[in-house]
């Protein structure tokens, strides 16, 4: 049995990327969307919260000098592309999932509806959320804390390239060694770069764990969801 009955997996963009540049590598997709279906079928109910820099990279060179709202907006549009991308991708590995936005795009997607939401994961399907928390000046972290809190997720899960929150770069300092728990007041105090501060601050009073893990190591994610040692803890 699952550690945890219901999660909320925070993925980046750039996750998306695998080796390339920018924009989504299908293998990495693929086998993202295996890692999300192997603990769906363990009976793990699943929402996840995309960010959009893979895509936005791409576009990044125009957005220069540009009003930070209007490109906030842009990023929000790019974080809908990856969600539509690893919904067809969960289809085509046989799972069913919906997308949901905070932005309205309804000939695309379906607009947020909590309880919307919570009907389709006790129903057993995925829920991608896209559009960040439709406003700009918030991140895609802080996203994943409002909609992780929103759906009552037992913990959150920051899937990352790094297997953990460590005491300084690891691959910068060989020395540098994985933190297996902090709490939320630590991170902070420690000034450790795992969220923003406004989705610490979010996950902190809402009591709503961080786990922060490797998405790139073959079975993080079950691991992480059966309990097991892989990442790092936060909590309150």
């Amino acid at each position: 049995m699952p550690a945890y009955k219901r999660i909320l997996l925070k993925l980046s963009g750039e996750a998306l990327m695998g080796d390339d540049a920018y924009g989504i590598n299908r293998a990495t997709i693929v086998r993202m969307v295996r890692e999300i279906q192997e603990v769906t079928q363990l009976g793990c109910e699943v929402a996840v919260v995309i960010g959009g820099g893979n895509i936005f990279r791409g576009v990044a060179g125009g957005s220069v000098g540009m009003d930070r709202a209007t490109a906030d907006y842009m990023g929000m549009l790019a974080t809908v592309m990856n969600a539509l991308a690893l919904a067809d991708t969960m289809r085509q590995e046989g799972m069913t999932a919906r997308v949901m936005s905070a932005i309205s795009i309804d000939q695309v997607v379906e607009p947020y509806v909590r309880p919307k939401a919570l009907q389709y994961l006790e129903e057993g399907k995925v829920v991608v959320f896209a559009g960040g928390t439709g406003n700009p000046f918030f991140t895609t972290d802080t996203a994943a804390a409002l909609r992780g809190a929103e759906m009552g997720a037992q913990i959150m899960l920051k899937a990352t390239k790094v297997d953990g929150v460590y005491t300084a770069d690891p691959k910068k300092d060989p020395s540098a060694t994985r933190y297996p728990t902090l709490t939320f007041d630590e991170a902070i105090i420690k000034n450790l770069q795992v969220l923003d501060a406004t989705a610490f601050a979010l996950c902190r009073d809402q009591k709503l764990p961080l786990k922060v893990f490797s998405i790139f190591k073959p079975g993080a994610l079950k691991r992480v969801v059966m309990g097991g040692d892989e990442g790092t803890l936060v909590h309150v």
